[in-house]
């Protein structure tokens, strides 16, 4: 490059004067020729670029620092019209390869005699600047975490769900990996006990940052049970209730750090550094931990790293109490409510009879759904369908209050109006404050007419193997067991002999976006499965509507047999 090119108003250029002149300044210095070559550096750059003044001379900045971006199209525009530039440098010197850094470079061209010889730059490091420009991100990004906090954790009352939730918030903005463990349910299934001094948690979630997911198969899956050893970080977090920070470097950290041995092999493949183990507590005592990891080139937790995922955990844990004490009220609930619902036995040899109980999903408490099968005098029985109102364990113990009952105005001589009469009023009387409804069935000897009512409960439905479905619109229905308003009647169903009576509760129809009547009627569609299994039924009945309820499923199928007539002839 020739330095005839360059025209302007240079700076005259004297190597000696320009070393007398800035020697001794805490500036980094350097004069470039027109070819972008090193003329002169002062110690100050020396220092700055951790190379000798002697190294520089006679080659360019990307040969003496090939890991420094020093925009030298900038540098090549002051030389071609003169006008002096100020221009942000960063990058990788030899006296730190692994930091990078940053500068302000002011450059001017200088002319000897008339003629453009080089550039001088004048460079301040501007490190510190730029540290707190990046805490001021890292303190963004942490204060983003929080505000979305609330409205993306907790939003179910599903333990794993809200775990799952908090290490999606946390990866990748806090951790490259995170993990939410947490102590086995006090009611569930038996768990094997751990050994002596052993700690045994239940994995709920596990995230990662994409990278590293195909290096997790060996730190272990969701749902799992991990038994932490003595003096493990899990542990030491869990018996101070303080979060364990480790930067780990050697393997003597990694398996203190580790459940066992068998992951250290594992952790070096991810290439995990740094660990923070954050107790997940509420008042009444741990639920578990909050575990997060750096791996790679990501930089080690800070103390504000640790103080965000303590905020973290603590709301989350909140939200995982709810969720805990949800999961033992419903399971209670649920195994009381399956304990009273033990299928029910034939009150007479010739009855056959089908019942299913569904929960709703998860996501909704456990409800009062019960059904009864009662034997009468002279072959008749007795069949009730209900549904107590509300939910969880309440709703489960009205309903075996209402079941006692009917089974103690069971009389043989009462029709099934007058038997509803006196539940209404036994249960006005009692306290009982969950109103229930109820359907009665009164089935005769043969199968052949059957007397019902209700207590604002659903219609049955008639099954007939011929002519198919009806719903049995036509009976009169009362106000639900509890009011005290009495006013039930009963109606009189025949049907022909094979029918099959179909019970079921509102769970198994009612749906939000759909009008009841309409729900109701798609019960005519029901019909009997080849062979006419009534547990065939029940199951093609559940797989159909049973997808969408929000409340619990009841449902009971009957029918009569009549002996030398056929194996099914009569309801």
């Amino acid at each position: 490059m020739q330095a005839d090119a360059y025209a302007g108003s240079p700076v005259p250029f004297d190597p000696r004067a320009l070393a007398a002149l800035v020697g001794g300044t805490s500036a980094g210095v350097g004069v470039l020729d027109t070819g972008l070559r090193y003329l002169y550096v002062n110690p100050a750059l020396e220092r700055i670029n951790g190379i000798p003044a002697a190294e520089h001379l006679g080659r360019t900045v990307s040969e003496v620092l090939p890991g420094l971006d020093a925009r030298e199209d900038m540098i090549r525009a002051v030389l071609a019209d003169g006008k002096p530039r100020t221009i942000t440098i960063s990058g990788f010197t030899a006296r730190d390869a692994t930091v990078r850094r940053y500068w302000h470079g002011a450059f001017h061209r200088l002319e000897s005699g008339g003629r453009v010889v080089g550039v001088a730059g004048i460079v301040l490091e501007v490190m510190a600047a730029d540290q707190e420009q990046r805490a001021l991100e890292q303190a963004r990004r942490h204060l983003t975490l929080l505000d979305t906090a609330a409205a993306r954790i907790g939003t179910t009352l599903d333990m794993d769900t809200t775990c799952a939730e908090l290490v999606d918030l946390v990866v990748p903005g806090l951790a490259d990996i995170a993990t939410v463990e947490v102590f086995p349910p006090d009611v569930a299934a038996p768990v094997r006990p751990a050994p002596p001094g052993v700690l045994r948690l239940r994995r709920a979630a596990l995230r990662a940052v994409p990278a590293l997911g195909d290096e997790l198969h060996g730190f272990g899956l969701t749902g799992e049970y991990i038994d932490y050893q003595e003096g493990a970080a899990v542990q030491r977090c869990l018996a101070s209730n303080q979060p364990v920070v480790e930067n780990l470097t050697s393997d003597e950290q990694l398996l203190r750090s580790a459940p066992g041995p068998e992951r250290l092999t594992a952790y070096r493949a991810l290439g995990m550094h740094s660990a923070v183990i954050v107790p997940v507590t509420v008042r009444s005592g741990a639920l578990g931990i909050l575990g997060l990891i750096r791996a790679g080139d990501s930089p080690v937790f800070t103390d504000e790293d640790v103080v965000i995922a303590r905020e973290l955990a603590g709301r989350a844990a909140v939200d995982l109490d709810h969720a805990r004490r949800y999961a033992h009220e419903h399971t209670i609930a649920l195994e009381l409510q399956r304990s009273l619902l033990s299928e029910p036995r034939p009150p007479h040899p010739h009855i056959e009879i089908a019942t299913r109980y569904l929960p709703a999903d998860r996501s909704v408490m456990v409800g009062g759904d019960w059904f009864d099968v009662i034997p009468l005098r002279d072959g008749r029985h007795l069949k009730a369908m209900g549904d107590v109102m509300g939910h969880g364990v309440e709703a489960a113990v009205a309903m075996s209050h209402y079941r006692s009952l009917l089974r103690m105005f069971a009389d043989d001589e009462l029709p099934p109006h007058r038997i509803l009469e006196q539940l209404d009023r036994m249960v006005e009387r009692s306290g009982l404050d969950r109103a229930a409804t109820c359907l009665l069935a009164v089935v005769d000897r043969y199968g052949g007419a059957c007397e019902v009512a209700s207590a604002g409960h659903l219609p049955p439905v008639l099954i007939d193997p011929r002519t198919g479905a009806r719903v049995c619109e036509e009976m009169a229905v009362g106000p639900p067991l509890g009011t005290g308003f009495g006013g039930y009647r009963t109606t009189l169903l025949e049907f022909d002999p094979g029918t099959v009576l179909f019970l079921y509760t509102d769970g198994l129809v009612e749906r939000r976006d759909e009008d009841i009547d309409v729900s109701v009627g798609r019960l005519k569609e029901l019909v009997l499965p080849a062979g006419g299994s009534l547990e065939n039924l029940l199951d093609d009945v559940l797989e159909r509507f049973g997808p969408g309820a929000e409340d619990d499923i009841a449902v009971l199928a009957s029918r009569t047999r009549i002996p030398g007539v056929g194996t099914h002839d009569a309801t």
